[in-house]
């Protein structure tokens, strides 16, 4: 098979991630990118050696021939750049959160089904090798049947700096952090069904929220916690880990701080360390998400290949998205939420 021909549209914070990535991935290659600011198109252009360089997304796809498109910019942005791949018959992989409204990111699926061309979020957190290992144990059975669940992200780390337009928005923690850890819990525990949410802003210096704890039912019968800060100031900050307990009906599973996996099963107790790999271009402490960032890209090669449906494609992220829209529905309530409504 030949190798894929993608573009990258945004050179922002993270998208330099995605560029090595995509430099890691045999059987494919970034041709193009675009930015609309001639300085970050400058940069990552110069530092990845890509000649071939646009201000403007409609000029990229009238100019090259393209495999795929990876769409690395801001969530306004987004639908009008994924119905742009869908009318060239581009597959299209799209940064998170996939959309500000459910009736976008509907859109954005509905678009591509109808141009029979791929979508796939970039939903990566659930990539991470640590993570992945939960997941193995619990498709093996070695802990029977899960029954509760408690995914946790807790820190103080100033994420603010790096993206200070986080700290500008009415919406924070749920819709930037709270989405993956949602969704790791999806992964995990299945599909939910109703979600009880509150949240905080304990930081006076952002308009969003930067706390929040929600309580899931999930359709399998499991309960689990999700719960996000970014005002928790730890004797070892755990930035930026995600921390998992699983019970099952024949025992459990703890990921702990420093990538410990602690499993109590049929076998008795087993403890091993799932540290990720430090990829030779990843630094310490974001290491896990960069290496998440080479799985989920390597996955996309891979469902371009066979033409299989992509874990985290546009459909299936509807559901983590409605569960955004439930939280803050939730906390603004103080009431559940049933997701049907919301996936109607």
């Amino acid at each position: 098979m030949a190798e894929l021909r993608g573009a990258l549209i945004g050179c922002g914070f993270f998208a330099v991630n995605q560029m090595h990535g995509w430099r890691d991935i045999a059987g494919a290659s970034i041709v193009a990118i675009c930015d609309r600011d001639p300085e970050r198109l400058q940069i990552v252009g110069d530092q990845f050696g890509i000649a071939k360089r646009y201000a403007d997304a409609a000029a990229l796809f009238e100019g090259e021939t393209l495999d795929f498109v990876d769409i690395a910019t801001t969530a306004p942005s987004h639908r009008a750049l994924v119905e742009m791949a869908a009318r060239h018959r581009v597959p299209a992989i799209c940064q998170k959160p996939f959309a500000p409204t459910l009736a976008d990111a509907r859109a954005m699926v509905k678009a591509c089904v109808e141009a029979g061309v791929s979508l796939m979020v970039h939903e990566n957190f659930r990539w991470q090798s640590p993570i992945q290992a939960v997941r193995a144990v619990i498709d093996r059975g070695e802990i029977g049947t899960p029954f509760f669940g408690r995914i946790s992200f807790r820190s103080a780390y100033d994420v603010f700096s790096g993206q200070p337009y986080l700290a500008t928005g009415k919406r924070f923690i749920i819709e930037d952090l709270g989405i993956h850890i949602l969704d790791i819990a999806r992964f995990l525990l299945g599909d939910v069904s109703t979600i009880t949410a509150r949240t905080a802003r304990i930081n006076q210096a952002i308009a969003g929220e930067d706390v929040a704890t929600m309580l899931m039912d999930h359709a399998s019968g499991a309960t689990s916690v999700v719960d996000c800060s970014y005002a928790s100031r730890l004797a070892t900050e755990p930035f930026p880990e995600t921390l998992i307990e699983i019970d099952g009906s024949d025992g459990t599973i703890r990921l702990a701080q420093g990538y410990q996996l602690t499993v109590t099963g049929k076998n008795g107790t087993v403890v091993s360390d799932v540290s990720p790999p430090l990829l030779p271009w990843a630094s310490r402490p974001w290491h896990n998400i960069q290496e998440s960032v080479v799985a989920i890209q390597k996955h996309w090669v891979d469902c371009l290949a066979t033409g299989n449906e992509p874990a985290t494609s546009g459909a299936d992220n509807l559901k983590t998205c409605a569960l955004v829209e439930a939280a803050y529905l939730g906390a603004a309530s103080h009431e559940p939420v049933h997701l049907d409504a919301l996936l109607k």
